[in-house]
């Protein structure tokens, strides 16, 4: 039986755009019933009965997630936007084009290091690129990751440690950003030759027949050539803020080391980083000027006890064991858009055009969210001047208020 035509197969396709990144609810409805029967209740197709909606509330409190009792139908009214436009067969046909293949969790080549994710880890993988020797094991995975905006310091020690651990016979994993990924990317490209391991992975938060952002297409085509692109996405999806913050987690996973190089105070390489000592993984830091912004981020990470100081690829190699987590206030500054958001306000956030209006039930199916939710997300928009209605009756971002850069807690 082909990809294409396994019933499991196709149900974890349509899985992937039925759910966003990390959507628990959807996960643990995964585990307790299945892939196929999953999908047949996520769609309305057959009913969930009186226990499995206890079953799903047991698994996710296992894990330490509380939920509502009501969880599962106010999940079931969520993807509801989304179902009519599942076409999994198409999307597997456009991976086929792609010459990529879908991993799954029950697939030989699925990697293991996934799992530590629990109830996060995806339904599938998209993979495109040269998969002939596969995803390496966790031992031979180092993340490079850092900031966008990075300073000719970072590139060059990006670069420097992105080579030796390829001719260590390393895989660099990063994120295809601009700054310190494409240069982890491009140096890890450079140092390899044909005979040597994969040398490097890039995990995108987009669909894989993306190259995104547009400024590195030729770095992701060649990446794609010579190593892999990865995403638990399907094929067409749009980067959202959401789906980069949650893109840090497989990072993290996939990797035995995460090495931040340079970050700024609040960054998402520090999202990553915080992952990886979520799940015990060695996480190792780049010292710089204490005068860089662009090293803030680096040296909290060390100052927390979250990081090793590490200065070269032999340090990082010999990187092992679960690094400590305690963290120390964090200083009030510049906030950003999205802090204090809950997950769904972010998800309509990110759906939200800038110009052009959109109506309501648009906004449901891009954002993944039940009617009621979006109408009340709007609501809670508007009050903070993130979303206005147009003249024509629809809705469009807003200018934040000054006001709203106060001090916010962050999301998880």
């Amino acid at each position: 039986m082909t990809s294409y035509t396994n019933p499991t197969v196709v149900a974890r396709a349509a899985l992937s755009r039925l759910f966003e990144p990390s959507d628990t609810v959807g996960l643990a409805l995964t585990l307790a019933a299945g892939p196929i029967d999953a999908l047949r209740i996520a769609t309305g197709r057959i009913s969930a009965g009186s226990t499995l909606p206890l079953e799903v509330a047991g698994l996710l409190e296992s894990q330490g997630i509380s939920i509502r009792p009501q969880a599962l139908v106010d999940a079931l009214e969520r993807w509801r936007p989304r179902v009519a436009d599942l076409a999994p067969e198409r999307d597997l046909a456009t991976l086929e084009r792609l010459g990529g293949i879908l991993l799954t969790p029950e697939s030989e080549d699925w990697p293991n290091a996934i799992d530590d994710l629990q109830l996060s880890a995806p339904s599938c993988l998209w993979i495109r690129g040269n998969y002939s020797r596969g995803i390496p094991e966790l031992n031979r995975m180092v993340a490079v990751v850092g900031s966008r905006d990075s300073t000719a310091y970072g590139t060059a020690v990006t670069g420097d440690l992105a080579a030796g651990l390829v001719t260590r016979g390393y895989t660099v994993v990063s994120g295809g950003a601009y700054g310190i990924d494409a240069q982890a990317h491009r140096s890890a490209l450079a140092a390899a030759d044909d005979e040597r391991t994969l040398p490097t992975i890039g995990v995108t938060a987009c669909g894989i027949d993306r190259y995104y952002p547009a400024g590195n297409e030729q770095l992701l085509r060649e990446t794609a050539r010579r190593g892999l692109l990865v995403a638990e996405v399907p094929p067409g999806s749009s980067p959202t803020r959401w789906r980069f913050l949650q893109r840090n987690r497989l990072i993290a996973a996939l990797c035995a080391v995460t090495v931040v190089v340079e970050a700024r105070w609040r960054s998402g390489a520090l999202n990553t980083a915080h992952h990886a000592a979520g799940l015990g993984r060695s996480v190792g830091a780049v010292p710089g000027s204490v005068f860089s912004a662009n090293s803030a981020g680096c040296h909290r990470l060390m100052r927390e006890g979250s990081a090793i100081c590490v200065t070269d690829a032999a340090e990082i190699a010999e990187l092992a064991g679960p690094i400590g987590s305690v963290m120390v206030p964090e200083p009030d500054g510049e906030h950003a858009v999205h802090d204090g958001l809950t997950v769904e306000d972010i998800l309509l956030l990110d759906a939200l055009p800038v110009r052009a209006s959109t109506t309501i039930d648009k906004l449901a199916s891009v954002a993944g969210l039940s009617i009621r939710d979006v109408l009340a997300g709007l609501s809670r928009l508007e009050l903070s001047t993130l979303a206005e209605r147009t003249h024509d009756g629809g809705w469009r971002r807003g200018a934040p208020h000054p006001d709203h850069n106060r001090p916010h807690t962050k999301p998880n």
